[in-house]
């Protein structure tokens, strides 16, 4: 399985729409080769170079397993990020140049976790249950 954007390359830079000093929203995004019987995607975007800890800017999951995450989209169930928001929140860096991983998961069935569910509930109901990973690093820094 692989993901993609065509907003920017593996290890290149995250457009200013995408992120706090834009519009904000999430770029769009299409996955290939999902695995056969896979039920529901679900996607974490983090940064590990936050200061003191990885911030988590997107959880989202039960996405259809289709090609497309759409720009500005609400793809799936969405979980609570560091913003303390159940929504996107784009890359937005104190200082220097951030790495941002867009983490994608196929899934062999639907989650039975409620909306606002963070990174690590996550995680937990996915084990056993991962089919596939994929990921996509994008970079951002505020000049």
């Amino acid at each position: 399985m692989t993901i993609s954007s065509t907003a920017f390359g593996h290890n290149g830079t995250i457009p200013r729409a995408y992120t706090c000093d834009g519009v904000d929203v999430n770029p769009p995004l299409t996955v290939k080769a999902i695995p056969v019987g896979a039920k529901t995607l679900a996607l974490i975007v983090d940064d590990p170079d936050a200061p003191g800890r990885t911030w988590v800017h997107w959880v989202v999951f039960n996405i259809p397993p289709e090609g497309e995450i759409a720009e500005n989209s609400v793809p799936g169930t969405q979980g609570r990020n560091d913003f303390r928001r159940t929504a996107y929140g784009g890359p937005c860096p104190p200082s220097g140049i951030h790495r941002y991983f867009f983490k994608l998961y196929a899934l062999d069935r639907r989650l039975d976790i409620a909306e606002g569910a963070d990174k690590r509930q996550l995680l937990a109901a996915m084990k056993g249950h991962v089919l596939d990973t994929a990921e996509l690093v994008g970079l951002y820094g505020r000049g």
